[in-house]
């Protein structure tokens, strides 16, 4: 059960980190929680539902029964809309989302411009202005050649939308392509009323440090996120990069591996303890359905316990064939 507000607030005032956690609950049932900041389907068995704290994730899950994702906040939740973004609030955090038609703004670029410009504007109304974590779903990503793949072509328009808005440092973040409706883009976020403390990886080149070859506009992104309060890690999309290169081209469990050991740096980045328990959900994101078993087996073995929702997604480079992301609480 959740306790009062004052008591979940850490020291220095600073709120309880968001309870993140996979559920059967149908999520209808899920909404009616007390602090239910948003509810998240996956795929096409996601029921609809009229409530701007529910997002139907255009990815399909690779284990059956789907849960839904649940993120709580500790104290009573507003939510309403903006103009086509769909917002909620509570306890000093705040859930914001849209999705667009990409053929309604000019394609990839257009899309993103757009979206992170709606974005940026609306979280400059709100006190919660400190975004710490983004998700971003688009599909087919990896298709065009050089400098016109989509997911560069996403990376331009984000940019652009963006502005100077994240000039004093980027927040975590995920990009998957997903295999929905191929137009649409989704890009959710979580903010806060305080900063948190980006974690980069020693083992990677930061992200907006890229090398030419990966497109016009490096990636804006951290690795992680220490939220505020210093009691949960934000982990950002993470597969088998080393340096700024990709590694193990075609070798599924290599990637994996790599994929662990680049998690177990961000931890050790962040000041906590190795590892991970049954209160740190990932999500897995898998290229190919045919590599969903070997996947979940090599996960279950190297983090027993650990509750991994495997979905179908395309990592933004098209070598690689994994990634992970999620969280880690103190």
């Amino acid at each position: 059960m959740l306790e009062g507000c004052e008591s979940r607030r850490a020291e220095g005032g600073l709120v309880r980190a968001p309870r993140v956690s996979y559920r059967l609950n149908d999520a209808a049932t899920l909404l009616t929680e007390p602090g239910a900041l948003a509810v998240f389907g996956f795929g096409g068995s996601a029921a609809g539902i009229d409530d701007p704290r529910w997002s139907h994730v255009p990815l399909e899950a690779l284990d059956a029964p789907t849960p839904c994702e649940l993120w709580l906040v500790d104290g009573p939740v507003q939510h309403g809309h903006h103009e086509a973004l769909r917002w909620s609030a509570g306890g000093g955090w705040l859930f914001a989302a849209l999705e667009l038609d990409e053929r309604d703004h000019g394609g990839p670029a257009g899309a993103a411009r757009v979206a992170y410009a709606q974005l940026r504007d609306f979280i400059r109304s709100r006190d919660e202005q400190q975004v710490l974590r983004i998700w971003n779903y688009q599909g087919a990503i990896n298709q065009g050649d050089g400098d016109t793949e989509r997911y560069k072509l996403f990376c331009d328009g984000r940019a652009e939308g963006c502005g100077d808005w994240f000039a004093h440092g980027y927040p975590a973040a995920t990009a998957i392509g997903h295999h929905g409706e191929p137009h649409l883009l989704q890009v959710y976020l979580l903010a806060s009323t305080h900063a948190g403390t980006a974690v980069e990886n020693p083992r990677q080149v930061s992200a907006w440090r890229y090398p030419r070859q990966y497109g016009r506009t490096s990636p804006g992104f951290a690795r992680a996120m220490r939220l505020p309060a210093q009691d949960a890690l934000a982990i950002s999309g993470t597969a088998a990069v080393v340096g700024h290169a990709s590694a193990h081209e075609g070798d599924l469990a290599a990637q994996l591996e790599e994929i662990l050991v680049n998690l177990e740096a961000l931890l050790a980045s962040a000041g906590m303890p190795a590892g991970f328990d049954t209160q740190a959900p990932l999500k897995a994101y898998v290229r190919h359905p045919a590599d969903a078993p070997r996947v979940r087996e090599l996960l279950r073995q190297r983090l027993p316990g650990v509750p991994v929702l495997l979905l179908q997604g395309d990592v933004c480079r098209s070598e690689l064939l994994v990634e992970l992301d999620g969280w880690r609480y103190a």
